[in-house]
C-alpha cells in the first residue's frame, strides 16, 4: 500500500514516507486512515529545528542527516538478554507488571492477572484486535487540536504500546509497573502509543521504567484521560542506552475535581526530551507536575511542560530540578496559561538548576499567560553552583571533597522524589537516583 501525496513535503520526511509506503497492511481502515493523518502531518512539518521557540534548546539534526527508521513487525524474541535487562531494572516489590520489549508488548515477561474488577491492561496491539471499544475513539480523535511532529509521526507508526483502562470507582492501591525493554536488535527506531483512561472516582497509578541497549530512537506518546473526581499518578524513569534518543510525549485532559500527580526523572541517553502537555477542562482540578534531569558527558535533556487552566478553580503547582556536569546541556520549558472566566486559579511554577563544570549549561524558560484577573500565579528559576558554605561544612566535619559533593547533589534532587507516595517506590527511585549520582563527574 503506496503513501501517495499530493503536497510538497519537506526532504527529511522522504524516507518515512518511503518507509510507510513499504509496511504490512491488513489493518483496519478507521486504523489506516487515522496513520495516514498522522504521516502527512508529519510530511508538511518535518522534524522541528531550532529555529522554533519550543524546540530551541535540543539539536536534532542527527535526525535529518541519517534517518532512523521505524522497526519491523517481528517482535524481538525474549532472551537472555532481555531478562537480563528485565532483572536489572524491574521494581521488585510490584504486583502487576507489563512489558514492552522494542515497542512490543511481551505477555511472557509480564504479570498482569489479579486487577480488580473494572480494570483492563494489556497491549495496544491486543486491544486494537479484541477490544476496538477502548481505544478506537481515542485513536481516531487527538486530545488537542494541533499535533507535534513526533506525535503525528507516531501517530503513522506506532506498533504497540499499553492499555490502562479502569471503570468508575475502582481504587488500586498499588502501581502498575510499565517496563520498556531496548534491545539493541530490533532497527533503528520504534514508536510506541499508550491510552490510559481513569473512570469517575477511581484512583491508581503506574511506574514507567525506560531502559536499552546500543543505538536506538524511542518515541513514546501517552494519552491520558481523568473522568470527574478521578486520581492518578505516574512516575517515569528515563534510563536508556548511552547513545539513545529519547522523545515522550504525555499528553492528559484533566476532569471536574481530578487529580493528576507526575514525576518524571530523566538520567539516561544521549538526547532526552520529555514534554508534558495538560489541560484543565473542569473546574477544581489539581495539578502536580514534578522532575528533574542528571546529565553528564555530553548529555542533552529538555524538559517542556504545557498547562492550559480552561476552567476555574484549578491548582497546579511545578517544581523542577537540573544538574549537569561535564558538557551537558540541559533546559527546562514551561508554560502555564489561565484561560478568561479561569477565576480562583492556584498555579505556581519553580525551575532550580545546578552546573557543575565550565563546560556544562542549563537554560531555563518559565512562563505565565494569564487573562484572568482573579488568581494566584507565580514562576521562579535559578541556576548556579554548589553552596561552598555547605561544602566546607561538610568537609570540616571529616567529609572528603567527593562524598560532600555527592550529598549535596543528592539532597538537592531528593525534594522532587519525595513527592512518591508509596514509600517502596519512593526508596526504588531513590537508589535509582543515588546510583546515577555515584557516576557523575564535575
Amino acid at each position: 500500500m503506496s503513501a501517495v501525496v499530493d503536497f510538497p513535503i519537506r526532504p527529511e520526511a522522504r524516507p518515512y514516507l518511503d518507509a510507510f509506503g513499504h509496511r504490512l497492511s491488513g489493518e483496519p481502515e478507521w486504523l489506516d486512515a487515522r496513520r495516514r493523518r498522522g504521516l502527512t502531518r508529519f510530511a508538511e512539518q518535518g522534524f522541528p529545528s531550532r529555529r522554533s521557540e519550543a524546540w530551541r534548546y535540543i539539536d536534532l539534526r542527527a535526525l535529518e542527516e541519517k534517518p532512523m527508521l521505524p522497526a519491523g513487525a517481528v517482535r524481538t524474541v525474549a532472551g537472555a538478554v532481555i531478562r537480563s535487562q528485565l532483572a536489572e531494572a524491574a521494581f521488585p516489590a510490584t504486583a502487576h507488571r507489563l512489558v514492552l520489549v522494542d515497542g512490543r508488548y511481551a505477555p511472557e515477561l509480564s504479570a498482569v492477572e489479579g486487577l480488580p474488577s473494572g480494570v483492563w491492561v494489556g497491549g495496544m496491539g491486543m486491544a486494537i484486535a479484541n477490544r476496538p471499544d477502548l481505544v478506537r475513539s481515542a485513536i481516531e480523535t487527538p486530545l488537542f487540536d494541533t499535533e507535534p511532529p513526533f506525535g503525528a509521526l507516531n501517530a503513522a507508526f506506532f506498533g504497540d504500546g499499553f492499555v490502562l483502562d479502569i471503570a468508575p470507582g475502582v481504587a488500586l492501591d498499588q502501581p502498575i509497573e510499565i517496563v520498556h525493554l531496548a534491545s539493541g536488535e530490533a532497527g533503528e527506531s520504534f514508536h510506541t502509543r499508550s491510552l490510559v483512561t481513569v473512570g469517575a472516582g477511581s484512583h491508581a497509578s503506574i511506574f514507567e521504567t525506560f531502559v536499552g541497549k546500543s543505538s536506538y530512537w524511542r518515541n513514546d506518546v501517552v494519552e491520558l484521560r481523568l473522568a470527574a473526581g478521578a486520581e492518578f499518578g505516574c512516575v517515569a524513569l528515563v534510563e536508556e542506552a548511552t547513545e539513545a534518543l529519547h522523545i515522550g510525549e504525555l499528553l492528559a485532559v484533566l476532569g471536574p475535581a481530578s487529580r493528576l500527580t507526575s514525576l518524571v526523572l530523566l538520567l539516561g541517553g544521549r538526547t532526552v526530551r520529555h514534554e508534558a502537555t495538560i489541560r484543565s477542562d473542569g473546574p477544581d482540578t489539581h495539578c502536580a507536575l514534578h522532575g528533574a534531569f542528571v546529565l553528564s558527558g555530553r548529555q542533552e535533556a529538555n524538559i517542556v511542560t504545557t498547562i492550559d487552566h480552561a476552567a476555574p478553580g484549578g491548582e497546579t503547582r511545578e517544581i523542577f530540578k537540573g544538574v549537569a556536569a561535564g558538557r551537558a546541556h540541559g533546559a527546562f520549558q514551561g508554560r502555564i496559561t489561565v484561560r478568561p472566566g479561569a477565576q480562583k486559579v492556584d498555579a505556581h511554577q519553580l525551575s532550580r538548576n545546578l552546573v557543575l563544570s565550565p563546560r556544562a549549561a542549563i537554560d531555563t524558560k518559565p512562563e505565565l499567560e494569564i487573562y484572568a484577573d482573579d488568581v494566584k500565579c507565580s514562576h521562579g528559576a535559578a541556576v548556579g553552583d554548589l553552596d561552598e558554605a555547605a561544602l566546607f561544612y561538610l568537609r570540616a566535619r571529616g567529609i572528603g571533597r567527593e562524598e560532600a559533593r555527592h550529598l549535596l547533589i543528592e539532597a538537592f534532587v531528593r525534594e522532587v522524589v519525595e513527592l512518591v507516595e508509596w514509600p517502596p517506590l519512593r526508596e526504588h527511585v531513590l537508589s535509582r537516583l543515588a546510583r546515577r549520582l555515584a557516576m557523575l563527574e564535575e
